[in-house]
């Protein structure tokens, strides 16, 4: 409590949070926001939702990323829900009532999802609704494209009908957007989530058992400090690729997160060695406590704030990294909607296609801000814990 009022006093801190936030509910609800197929489709007393049945069967290349989003978009009402409901039991119930019915949804809702692959549709359900008399109706999505629909003439500037303009295809550029935040956000969290699980790791081990393995592993670590980082992200992604890997958002997400735990793993390793010679770990070796126990149920919890501090900052990190690989081209690839890929599309002429250029920078601007000023007021908020 005491760190959230910290954090809270603090308005960039508060302002970046609440970006963040935004960005992960547009996100999540991306298919609320941007669909060329109709959310409710009433024809002849018959009811259904085209788009519904394609959170299951996405029709985008990085079928796995688009899964995990859909399945997050469905689950995180039902998990509100059960949470509600759960208040109404008395104590002993409602253990027993958390228990059980979170596993039976997240399996309930996760069966289609793995039964299910990629399916194309060419329904032209515009053309169709377009016909649609009373009382049939359609009800699309407050933007009425899709990230792979080709809806206008390519370049077109920002307008009524495309409030962000089209890209070199002609597809709208805001619903490429709003989806290229899935991209973002995936490589984010992902990359960094596997590179604070190695950095915290060797960090642990190098601080705790010292010794050879400290000396082995830190050199390890400054070899690979040594190499630009960004120049080493290129050549892994060379080697991986001439090697017939699929370029691919977890292709990126993998060589973001092993590049980026260096710095990490010198942070746990020095709160690591204040620890050590504490009096709760010399009891524990006394004791007998194993080692992992001793790593990962003492020393972790206490050398823990860099960790969460380091995460929001590795998260900027690596959403500036995916954009970047994605504008050279050795990131996410077309049709996959990705905000570099954008910026990439004004290359030639910037000044001719500035709402290429303007859209998708301020985009990664405001999200690279928002987790630096959370990061900076976690920071601050954590101080002298």
């Amino acid at each position: 409590m005491d760190t959230w009022k910290k954090f809270k006093n603090d308005p960039l801190a508060l302002s970046g949070l609440f970006i963040i936030f935004f960005l992960v509910f547009l996100a999540v609800s991306a298919p609320l926001i941007a669909n060329e197929k109709p959310l409710l489709l009433y024809v002849n007393g018959h009811l259904s939702s085209p788009a519904f049945s394609e959170l299951f069967t996405p029709e985008s290349p990085e079928i796995f990323v688009e899964k995990s989003w859909n399945f997050l978009l469905l689950f995180l009402p039902c998990s509100i829900v059960l949470f509600l409901t759960g208040k109404l039991f008395s104590s002993a119930k409602r253990k027993k009532y958390y228990q059980y019915s979170f596993v039976i949804v997240f399996l309930l809702l996760l069966l289609p999802f793995v039964l299910t692959g990629s399916r194309i549709d060419k329904t032209p359900w515009r053309e169709m609704t377009a016909k649609l008399k009373s009382p049939d109706f359609a009800l699309y999505a407050p933007i009425p494209y899709g990230p792979f629909e080709m809806a206008d003439a390519p370049y077109e500037k920002s307008s009524f009908r495309h409030l962000a303009g089209t890209d070199q295809s002609g597809r709208d550029v805001l619903a490429r957007m709003i989806y290229g935040s899935r991209v973002s956000l995936s490589v984010g969290f992902c990359a960094t989530l596997l590179s604070l699980f190695l950095g915290t790791l060797a960090g642990l081990v190098c601080g705790y058992l010292g010794g050879k393995t400290d000396l082995f592993l830190m050199r390890f670590v400054e070899i690979v400090i040594c190499f630009p980082t960004f120049l080493l992200l290129l050549i892994l992604m060379t080697i991986l690729l001439d090697y017939g890997s699929r370029q691919s958002i977890l292709l990126v997400i993998i060589v973001l997160g092993l590049t980026s735990w260096t710095t990490l793993a010198r942070l746990i390793r020095g709160e690591t060695l204040k620890q050590r010679k504490m009096a709760y770990i010399q009891s524990c070796e006394c004791m007998g406590v194993p080692v992992y126990k001793i790593l990962f149920l003492h020393l972790l919890p206490n050398v823990s704030g860099p960790v969460f501090v380091t995460f929001t900052f590795e998260v900027a990190g690596a959403v500036l990294a995916e954009s970047s690989l994605s504008f050279l081209g050795f990131g996410v690839q077309d049709p996959t909607a990705s905000w570099g890929e954008l910026l990439r599309q004004a290359y030639p002429d910037p000044l001719s296609y500035s709402h290429l250029m303007f859209y998708p920078g301020l985009a990664i601007f405001l999200t690279v801000c928002a987790f630096n000023f959370a990061g900076e007021g976690l920071r601050k908020a954590l101080n002298g814990k």
